[in-house]
């Protein structure tokens, strides 16, 4: 095959498009490859986040959960402290929709109860002629939204005379389902704000050590593995049991929040420490370096942001964890006490084996905090994933 060639010396013919310069302009590409193509860090993660179907279902899952302590006395049947006498360890009611082969809607049976003399154990039998409808959007017991105003309006409330205890009742007669919801609000609370003390705590101190190194660095890291070294339960009942029994609940729940995350921080800061060893000799560092920034600006504003994605992907997994402290220190009795309430405050009813076996019900606040854990578990791993969406 041949090729006809130029005369030396003659100019090469050549095209030049007029056409104004249009950066946007993409050759051969579909439309799905240019949206790709244009497409911001963010969304990227969100595509393949959403991708992972566990860890979507488990963020939806955890966002109607942090949705519903806001309005917990509202979706409460009962007030928090409202005791019923008359129905002391009463056991969970089944919720009906005919009776008799019609449809009366979402009601209850009514009970009565008897005591057996020899056992001392309260018997409830069902009476299946008193049907109790259940009442939605209706007046109950008062509360304080929040501690702000006074308020009844309640999702769902027993019928007029009647009972709803759909979860059963403790041995003073208070509602299982009201209190469950009432004790997320802390229970779910308690780990955020702890693992948002850990994350400051490990971003600090291990980026101090990762980017000066030295002798910063040995010091920082002999006093993570003298941390990491102390089984965590006797560390946890040692720092609870030095709060004194006169400070107010609230007190009580900051410095709960507080042991949570001096215990919790030691795991971030040697992943912030790791991934500063190796960006903090980037050309980028380097220019930001000879233009006079401190250290502080460099690590804040620069090394940080790049991996932020992994620290938010790590601190979600590391919730779990002190949601699982609080509850374990409340259980033992050195965490949060009344009047406050949280799972773990509501699980101390159940560390009697006789009452476990004769009113399983009180571990019902288990359940709760096993899908919650799980639920961080799964989204945790899905923002891992996410926090790549190159890969």
């Amino acid at each position: 095959m041949s090729t006809s060639l130029p005369p030396s010396g003659a100019p090469l013919e050549h095209f030049v498009s007029e056409e104004p310069f249009n950066p946007h302009s993409f050759e051969a590409m579909t439309a799905d490859q240019e949206r790709v193509h244009r497409a911001s860090q963010l969304r990227l993660m969100w595509w393949k986040f959403k991708r992972h179907k566990l860890a979507l279902i488990s963020a939806i899952f955890l966002a109607v959960l942090y949705g519903m302590i806001v309005i917990a006395e509202f979706l409460a049947p009962y007030n928090l402290h409202t005791r019923n006498t008359e129905f002391i360890h009463a056991p969970p009611q089944g919720i009906n929709l005919f009776h008799e082969g019609t449809l009366v809607g979402p009601f209850v049976y009514g009970r009565t109860m008897s005591l057996d003399m020899e056992t001392l154990r309260r018997n409830y039998v069902v009476d299946q002629t008193d049907v109790q409808k259940i009442r939605f959007f209706c007046s109950g017991d008062s509360y304080r939204f929040w501690g702000l105003f006074e308020a009844d309006n309640h999702l769902f409330c027993p019928a007029e005379g009647g009972e709803l205890f759909l979860l059963g009742t403790d041995r003073l007669g208070r509602d299982m389902l009201s209190r469950i919801l009432y004790g997320a609000r802390i229970s779910l609370t308690i780990g955020l704000l702890g693992i948002a003390f850990s994350f400051v705590l490990g971003i600090v101190i291990g980026g101090i050590a990762g980017y000066y190194g030295g002798k910063i660095d040995l010091v920082v890291q002999r006093v993570i593995e003298v941390l990491q070294s102390i089984p965590s339960i006797p560390l946890w009942l040692a720092l609870a049991a030095i709060m004194p029994v006169t400070w107010s609940p609230i007190l009580v729940y900051l410095g709960i929040t507080i042991i949570l995350g001096l215990l919790d921080w030691t795991g971030l800061a040697r992943a912030v420490r790791s991934k500063l060893f190796a960006l903090r000799e980037e050309d980028y560092v380097l220019a930001a370096q000879l233009m006079g920034a401190r250290g502080s600006r460099i690590i804040g504003r620069h090394l940080v942001p790049g991996f932020m994605s992994h620290l938010i992907a790590t601190a979600t997994i590391s919730i779990p964890g002190m949601i699982l402290g609080e509850t374990a220190l409340s259980f033992l009795g050195l965490g949060l006490r009344p009047p406050i309430t949280s799972w773990g405050i509501l699980l101390t009813e159940a560390r009697d084996v006789s009452a476990i076996a004769f009113y399983p019900w009180l571990l019902l606040p288990t359940v709760p905090v096993i899908l919650v854990i799980l639920a961080f578990n799964f989204m945790g791993d899905g923002l891992r994933d996410a926090a790549d969406p190159y890969k």
